[in-house]
């Protein structure tokens, strides 16, 4: 099992997961990721424009190994934000 950090940005904003998150099967980082994301859109349910943002997850030595961008909420597409 390994550790992985979900950390979320736009390029100019920043949300770091000091923590992490153990994963057992690294097909599931991907699920992880899209979750992450999620939790984020409803914790900061602002209005923010979610479209330029990413989750990027790394292992413990700090190499990137997945790049998902967020998928904007139902709502803001219904919109046309």
């Amino acid at each position: 099992m390994a550790r992985y950090r979900f950390h979320c940005t736009n390029g100019l904003e920043c949300v770091f997961d000091a923590v992490g998150k153990e994963i057992r099967v690294p097909g599931r980082l991907a699920d992880r990721a899209r979750g992450v994301a999620e939790a984020l859109m409803v914790t900061l349910d602002d209005g923010t424009d979610w479209r330029g943002w990413q989750v990027s997850v790394h292992d413990l030595r700090g190499r990137n190994v997945l790049v998902l961008p967020f998928r904007p909420p139902a709502d803001a597409v219904a919109r046309g934000a």
